[in-house]
């Protein structure tokens, strides 16, 4: 009788697990250099500080940082399903594409590959916030503008949150000497601008 009470509590406990997992409401942010921390002490980094502010405010969600210097949408898409199994995330905040297009790929490939990995997502059962960028002038108008649009579609088509532009309203003091990558000063105001769009998703 024993063995078997045994049994049924080992059995309970294997049901509940996945559900517990998800019911941590991790917050998953993938995404490249930018979300990384590149360049920064990595307790400055603006996922930590969000993090920090959402100890305060929403206490049950906790952030897991899966960002990698260099990712490209690619690299986003053949990872992803082992971060959402392993992390089981209540929300993904996706900030890929900066590479792809700094690197001067083809931007249909990256569209492709953002959406795949934004459907994964939701069937998941994750909510998504896609973080957009934007490129230097040198990329030509064209370039540009479809490499900004890449993001407008992407929302609408998946129906998901946008944040248009990681780094709107940093300043150019703000950058390191690479004028790419955001300073410590910066990431104060980068967590503000994706907390602001992650709101509506904290359920």
């Amino acid at each position: 009788m024993r063995f078997l009470s045994l049994k049924i509590v080992l059995l309970a406990a294997a049901l509940w697990l996945p559900c517990t997992a998800h019911a941590a409401n991790n917050i998953l942010v993938f995404g490249d250099s930018l979300s990384a921390g590149y360049g920064i002490p990595a307790e400055k980094s603006w996922p930590v500080l969000l993090q920090e502010e959402l100890q305060r405010t929403h206490p049950k969600y906790r952030v897991v940082n899966a960002s990698i210097s260099g990712e490209t949408t690619l690299g986003g898409r053949q990872r992803i399903v082992r971060a959402l199994q392993q992390h089981r995330p209540a929300v993904v905040v996706l900030a890929l594409g900066a590479n792809d297009g700094l690197r001067g790929l083809d931007l249909a490939s990256a569209e492709t590959n953002l959406g795949e990995i934004i459907q994964l997502a939701k069937e998941a059962r994750a909510r998504v916030l896609l973080v957009g960028m934007r490129l230097p002038p040198n990329y030509g108008a064209s370039y540009i503008a479809q490499f900004e649009d890449m993001y407008t579609e992407l929302a609408k088509r998946h129906r998901v949150q946008l944040l248009p532009f990681l780094l709107e309203g940093v300043a150019p003091e703000q950058f390191q000497p690479d004028n790419l990558h955001p300073t410590a000063k910066a990431q104060p105001h980068i967590m503000q601008s994706v907390l602001k769009q992650l709101r509506p998703l904290l359920r």
